[in-house]
């Protein structure tokens, strides 16, 4: 596969690779198939957020576009990194299975959901195009799936939210801009009923692929207030997670920062202290 920049392109090329994998995937496991097997898998634990209204997403994911090679991603590195995680508190893992860009797989979502004994869910995070993929979630035990609004039309946002609330797993809404918050509020108010949804901001710029300062904030009051509001990206410390929970996110998913960190359970525990001491002190 040719290499891809940042920018529009990025999505473009991401979105057509995933195309790519979930058609492989049907010629050896048709869709009919697929969903009577996820039917039939044992359901996975629901995402219980603290009352005290600060909560940590912590990932697995051994490479990045914009910070290269993080991590060994062997089963026991996989194994040892979600259980320290949940034992921190974590209220979710988020697994990285996009492989070409992340090196990730399924097989390191199938090993992060026995790593966590049904203790807290595991979400599939991916470039998600079809709602195949979502039934693939389910199947490998993923309790949610994260969805990249900027990717896909109205149609097949609509349809993977349906497929995934049939399967009992919560659903990430991933917004860049005001315009895709808009498109996140709207869903907001047509499925929160029947739905388990979050929404949250990934502040990295498209074209350079690094985190833009200041945009978590700036777009927090964009956010609908009748779900949980996720920082992704830029938070990469204690100090980070007290900010943005003083900003009005209750959720952070952390990624990069926690694959580097010599004791990434520890800095899990210490960014949900940090967030929930300012929850705190502004309640």
């Amino acid at each position: 596969m040719a290499e891809i920049t940042g920018g529009e392109d990025f999505l473009a090329g991401m979105a057509a690779s995933s195309r790519q994998r979930v058609e492989a995937a049907r010629a050896q496991l048709p869709e009919a198939e697929l969903r009577a097997r996820a039917a039939d898998s044992p359901l996975p634990p629901a995402l219980q957020l603290s009352a005290r209204r600060f909560d940590v997403i912590a990932e697995v994911k051994f490479r990045s576009p914009a910070g290269g090679k993080l991590r060994d991603g062997s089963e026991d590195s996989v194994m040892a990194r979600v259980a320290g995680y949940a034992e921190a508190g974590a209220a979710a893992v988020s697994v990285l299975t996009e492989p070409s860009r992340f090196d990730g797989s399924m097989a390191h979502l199938a090993t992060a959901v026995r790593a966590l004994g049904g203790s807290i869910p595991a979400m599939r995070k991916d470039f998600l195009v079809d709602p195949y993929q979502v039934y693939e979630a389910r199947l490998a035990g993923a309790g949610g799936v994260l969805l990249i609004l900027r990717m896909l039309d109205p149609a097949a946002i609509r349809a993977m939210i349906e497929c995934a609330a049939r399967l009992k797993l919560f659903v990430l809404l991933e917004a860049f801009d005001a315009a895709d918050i808009e498109r996140a509020a709207e869903l907001v108010k047509h499925y929160s009923s029947v739905a388990s949804l979050l929404v949250g901001v990934n502040c990295r710029d498209l074209v350079s692929l690094e985190v833009v300062p200041g945009r978590l904030e700036e777009l927090v009051r964009a956010l609908p207030d009748t779900v949980p509001r996720v920082a992704e990206s830029g938070v990469a410390t204690a100090a980070d997670a007290g900010r943005i929970a003083i900003a009005g996110y209750d959720v952070a998913l952390v990624g990069s920062a926690l694959m580097a960190a010599l004791e990434p359970h520890q800095l899990v525990r210490a960014m949900i202290s940090a967030g929930r001491t300012e929850r705190a002190r502004r309640s």
